[in-house]
């Protein structure tokens, strides 16, 4: 796999999440087979892997170390379009601190590249399969929430953007402050 083909995420990984979404992300998430789990997206794409270094990785760490763990619930199903399908934090606010935090420290790499004005906090179900498909999803994960889960730090993952080229894996983590 080229180097230059590789991106790079910053993500709230949300392993509790998995029980509930894990068979619809297999079959309708484009990431799940590209080995990204369930996940709240801090930034992506973040700089390319090739850039990130040891001063990149001890910026972060310190970044990330004066962030307080925090409590979360997924409460409620949304789409973006009829085409995305995902989950919304009962308050998104952590969530936009945190890509907030990380853009004002690297804003060279604005969330999503700049394709949105407004950033939402989610969790993706489904981007990809047939509309019935997404919206059966939908109607079996709603009755299954809140998802609730702990925020405690935050993955640097690099991949490739195709399943064709590879899998992403996780390069660091960044815990947040432990006191």
């Amino acid at each position: 796999m080229a180097e230059q083909n590789l991106e790079s995420a910053l993500l709230v990984t949300v392993p509790s999440a998995e029980p509930v979404v894990a068979r619809y992300r297999d079959r309708l998430d484009s990431s799940a087979p590209l080995g990204v789990p369930a996940h709240i997206t801090v930034l992506f794409p973040f700089m390319p892997p090739a850039a990130i270094g040891a001063q990149v990785h001890a910026r972060l760490a310190r970044l990330f170390a004066a962030v307080a763990p925090f409590v979360f619930a997924l409460d409620h199903t949304d789409w973006f379009g009829d085409h995305l399908l995902w989950l919304g934090p009962r308050d998104p606010a952590p969530f936009s601190a945190l890509t907030r935090l990380v853009h004002e420290a690297f804003p060279d790499y604005p969330p999503y590249g700049g394709r949105h004005d407004v950033v939402v906090p989610h969790l993706t179900v489904a981007d990809s399969g047939d509309p019935t498909e997404l919206r059966a999803a939908d109607d079996a994960v709603r009755p299954r929430l809140p998802v609730e889960a702990r925020a405690t730090q935050v993955a640097l993952m690099t991949g490739p953007p195709t399943a064709a080229e590879g899998r992403w894996a996780t390069v660091a983590t960044f815990p947040f402050r432990t006191r």
